[in-house]
Order: C-alpha cells, then sequence, then structure tokens
C-alpha cells in the first residue's frame, strides 16, 4: 500500500552505539521520519559479545517484545533488521509471531552474512521454523548478491531486493585532495577502524606489521581505532604496542576523528575472519580514496575485487599481510589509481541518498 504518509513500525538498533548496524539503520530512520509516523523499537544493545549473557540483556529483549505487541496497531509497514545470534534469531522469531498478521507488509532487512552458516546449517529446527515465517513476509533486504542463498530456496527471487550499503557524505574526498595526498606518501599510513574483537583481525593486522624488517616497517604508519568491549582486552593491546612509535591506538572516536584518519590514510586494512556482511567501513575508505587490504568474505566480494579495489590475502594469516606490506613498497604508484578507482565508484554507488531511496522505492514509501 503507497501512501503519502504512513505508520511504520520500526524494528532496528539506533546509535549510541555507533556500529555499521546501528548507523546504516539512523540514516534510513532519518531519511522517513519526516514524513511518516515511525515507531521506533530500538534493538541496540550494549556489548559487542552475541547472546543472552546477561541478566540485563533478557530484560532489554522482554522490553523489546512488550513495545512490539503496543505498537503493532494500524502499522502500514514494518521495516525489521534481523539477527544472526542463536538468541537474537529466538527474539526474532516471537516478533515474527507477535507481527504475524503483519508479515505480508513485513520487510526484513539482513545485514550481515552469517546466518545460513552459523545458524540455519547448524540448527535444521532453527531453519524450519524461520523459513514458516520469512516465506509469508512482504519482502527480503540484502545488502550484496552473495547473500542470496540463504533465501532463494524459499522466498520468492522478486520479493528479494539487493541493497548495497553507503559511506556517509562527508567522508567523500575530491579527486585533488586524494592526487595530493597520494603525492608523497612518505610514511604510507595504514588505517583499521572497526570493533577491537580479534575475529575483524587486528592482531593479525598487528602481527603482520610486526613481522615486517625493521627499515620496512619505517616506511608504514599505523593506527587503529575502535572499541573493545572490556577494559582488560584494551590494556593487553596497548601493552603490545607500547614504546613503538609509528604505530597508534586512537581509542573510541567521534566523527571529526574519523574524517581526520580517512582522509590522511592511504590503505585500510580489514583483515577480518567474520562472516562479513558488507562492511560500511569498506565503502567509507572508498569514498576517502584509500585501497584496502582484506580478506575474501563472500560479503566483501560483493563490493571488492582483488588488484582493483586493493589487495586481497589470506584469512588468519599475518604472514599474508607482511608479503603484501613488503610488496607494496615496490609498487607504491599502483595505489593512486586504485585509490582514485575507488572513490569513483563510490560516488556512482554507495552515496547515502542512493541507499535510503532505494530502501524507500522497496516499502513503499
Amino acid at each position: 500500500m503507497k501512501s503519502s504518509y504512513m505508520k511504520i513500525l520500526y524494528i532496528a538498533p539506533l546509535p549510541p552505539p555507533i556500529n555499521g548496524h546501528s548507523l546504516v539503520s539512523k540514516e534510513f530512520y532519518d531519511s522517513i521520519s519526516a514524513k511518516h509516523n515511525v515507531e521506533v523499537i530500538n534493538l541496540r544493545k550494549q556489548s559487542l559479545k552475541e547472546g543472552m549473557d546477561s541478566i540485563q540483556r533478557i530484560v532489554e529483549i522482554l522490553k523489546v517484545l512488550a513495545r512490539t505487541f503496543f505498537k503493532k496497531s494500524k502499522t502500514d509497514a514494518v521495516y525489521f533488521t534481523i539477527s544472526e545470534s542463536l538468541a537474537g534469531n529466538l527474539k526474532d522469531v516471537l516478533i515474527y509471531m507477535i507481527c504475524f498478521n503483519l508479515l505480508p507488509k513485513m520487510y526484513i532487512h539482513l545485514h550481515g552474512g552469517s546466518l545460513k552458516r552459523l545458524l540455519f546449517d547448524k540448527y535444521p529446527w532453527v531453519f524450519i521454523l524461520n523459513r514458516f515465517f520469512i516465506k509469508r513476509v512482504g519482502g527480503v533486504i540484502l545488502s550484496g548478491d552473495s547473500h542470496l542463498e540463504i533465501f532463494r530456496d524459499y522466498v520468492d527471487r522478486k520479493k528479494i531486493s539487493i541493497i548495497p550499503n553507503f559511506a556517509q557524505d562527508y567522508l567523500f574526498l575530491s579527486e585533488k585532495t586524494i592526487r595530493r595526498k597520494f603525492d608523497q606518501p612518505s610514511p604510507i599510513r595504514l588505517l583499521f577502524i572497526s570493533n577491537m574483537i580479534p575475529l575483524k583481525g587486528y592482531l593479525i593486522l598487528l602481527e603482520g606489521f610486526l613481522a615486517l624488517k625493521a627499515d620496512l616497517q619505517k616506511k608504514y604508519v599505523l593506527e587503529f581505532a575502535g572499541r573493545f568491549d572490556t577494559e582488560e582486552e584494551r590494556s593487553i593491546f596497548e601493552e603490545k604496542i607500547k614504546g613503538k612509535k609509528n604505530i597508534r591506538y586512537h581509542g573510541l572516536i567521534d566523527d571529526t576523528k574519523k574524517k581526520e584518519l580517512f582522509e590522511k590514510a592511504h590503505i585500510f586494512c580489514l583483515p577480518t575472519m567474520f562472516f562479513e556482511g558488507q562492511p560500511i567501513s569498506i565503502l567509507e575508505a572508498y569514498a576517502a580514496g584509500c585501497a584496502v587490504i582484506t580478506t575474501g568474505q563472500s560479503g566483501i566480494l560483493d563490493i571488492f575485487t582483488d588488484q582493483v579495489n586493493g589487495f586481497q590475502i589470506r584469512e588468519n594469516s599475518p604472514e599474508s599481510l607482511t608479503k603484501i606490506l613488503s610488496d607494496l613498497l615496490v609498487e607504491q604508484k599502483s595505489l593512486l589509481k586504485i585509490a582514485l578507482y575507488n572513490n569513483r565508484s563510490a560516488v556512482e554507488k554507495y552515496r547515502v541518498v542512493t541507499y535510503t531511496s532505494n530502501l524507500k522505492k522497496v516499502i513503499g514509501l
């Protein structure tokens, strides 16, 4: 149903805390909240860990279910970002049950890439339960073609929309600025921005970097930014980099600092072992004119081609990273070409306005 003014039940995480998932949810929310009656059910969680790991988390979920029940009446459309953890998925199933009569008006959005491998393949009963509800929804939204396999056997292909993520406007650099930063890239600046969890590969990056010969290390600066889940993990990491002048950890950063780091960076590194959906940080690196070093996760390969957007390394392999960093010092000229190509493709495909208008089209707003 298309209407100039609609009531939308918006079940998604909004910041704080800021992460890729809450960021994309906020941009879409901001694009529709002025013109529609948007009832928010905030799915945010404070911890980086998955699952119901505390009484507080269980209470949060019970509140989500209660709010969904009380706010669902007279809803024209439901926008729902679904989870990939077992506990999160059981919460999703309860939301499907509460909104059963609204399923034909529900659009579910999957941001991750691990739902099939970590959940549906492991627990057939979870898959059967989800399939019962998901085949009844109005539409499924995915970030890339690699995630089609999760739904294509039981959801009509016409109901599945592919909408890539985006980089925020403030991170886009002009061609002139990009050329200037690569004019004399000495030292070459490497940047890691993500949650500081082992699966995102920050320790692999550190190990690979430290394995470089001392004279090669001096030609780089390595910068980390992101949130640790515990103070203990943070202090262990800070101890590892103590006294190393060309390695810095900036902690949790705001947009101003993020812009500053991306503006200076030549290469963005994300040696992730995570089943990625489509990392926003890679698209942000494209916008800011950076080459990218990353792994071949299927969700990443929807937006990344080796030797075109940057350099693909083996998963969980510091050696693979060390080799690339050694080789790059000889092939520095290729970096500018890659950076300009990445920026152009981000301008064409990964703008906020492209993302939000495509979502509105799918939901009929």
